[in-house]
């Protein structure tokens, strides 16, 4: 990173262009509020679901949200059941509100809450 007066040059950026994009550029959150993510997957139309045959004794397998179209290999299930595994794998949600030119995303991915 070199500065250049009031602007700074940045992997491939020159001057004043590196405000603007960095100003474009989309931001991820993470969260564990069950409300946030359900509104975020709502606002979508999307459904909780589990990959079919990855879960044990009657709990939910691996969790995955459905955009539709349909996904065979995804069944859906209820929030409830959605949260309990969500929170018993101490997971957390990372996810985009909106893409660079200003779209609502659907990029989310579920990650560790632990951070070692």
């Amino acid at each position: 990173m070199r500065v250049c007066g009031p602007a700074v040059e940045i992997a491939g950026y020159e001057g004043a262009n590196v405000k603007s994009e960095l100003l474009n550029m989309s931001e991820s959150h993470t969260t564990t509020d069950h409300k946030k993510i359900k509104k975020w997957v709502e606002e979508r139309d999307g459904m909780p679901a589990t990959v079919k045959q990855t879960g044990e004794g009657g709990h939910a397998g691996i969790l995955r949200i459905d955009f539709g179209p349909k996904e065979e290999r995804l069944e859906e299930i209820s929030w409830d059941e959605f949260f309990k595994k969500f929170d018993e794998a101490n997971l957390q949600f990372l996810y985009q509100d909106k893409t660079k030119d200003g779209k609502l995303s659907r990029f989310h991915k579920f990650v560790s809450r632990d951070k070692g």
